[in-house]
């Protein structure tokens, strides 16, 4: 198998790029749906903005884990993580077509911001890279840790009625709890505390604007 050079990789990592914000994302694995038993009530105006608001953030998120574990994966020097990263992303970019059909199904659209948030998370993922393996691993069990207490936090905002969004987001949450596992088993070291800080006032920017915009 051919070996990538380092100019490989940037071109493969930035075409990755392109494709998350240009192309439509397409899931391995079928979109999660509510249980048959149960009965989606139609939404109110009120109650369909709310939950486009909400599926908005939760796509801008997997925008920025694309371009997280293609920075992550394109710095490191160890095949073995450079493979756990690209799988990882890959089971993300079932969470990204699955918030963007959501999306599209309430009659909403992605955010704006998107190119914006993907070069900021690009960023984020080389300076993690370039500090270390595990420097790098423990950004990615705190970004999962913060993911899965957002996504608890719209299990609790989205509408009762609103069935299809909450499945989707419980599935993500389980999902995102499996990569932090995998990524401290691999070795992550743990974040120092204003580190951690800086990650959440960052988040909480983003997940206000994208809710919006």
């Amino acid at each position: 198998m051919r070996q990538h050079s380092p100019a490989d990789r940037l071109c493969i990592a930035l075409d990755q790029g392109l494709r998350t914000l240009l192309l439509p994302a397409r899931a391995s694995r079928p979109t999660p749906q509510a249980a048959e038993a149960e009965q989606a009530t139609e939404l109110d105006a009120a109650e369909q903005r709310l939950s486009a608001g909400l599926m908005r953030v939760n796509h801008v998120g997997e925008v920025c884990a694309q371009a997280l574990y293609s920075a992550q994966a394109l710095t490191t020097r160890d095949e073995g993580l450079r493979a756990h990263l690209v799988r990882a992303a890959q089971e993300e970019e079932d969470h990204l077509a699955w918030t963007a059909e959501r999306l599209a199904q309430l009659g909403a659209r992605p955010s704006l911001l998107n190119p914006l948030w993907w070069g900021g998370a690009f960023g984020i993922g080389l300076g993690a890279g370039l500090a270390g393996d595990a420097w790098s691993l423990g950004f990615v069990v705190e970004t999962e840790r913060q993911v899965e207490a957002h996504l608890e936090s719209h299990l609790q905002r989205l509408p009762a009625g609103d069935l299809n969004s909450r499945a989707i987001v419980a599935q993500m949450k389980l999902e995102e709890v499996e990569h932090a596992e995998a990524a401290l088993q691999a070795g992550a070291r743990d974040l120092p505390m204003p580190i951690k800080g800086l990650m959440r006032a960052a988040a909480k920017v983003m997940t206000l604007t994208a809710e919006r915009i």
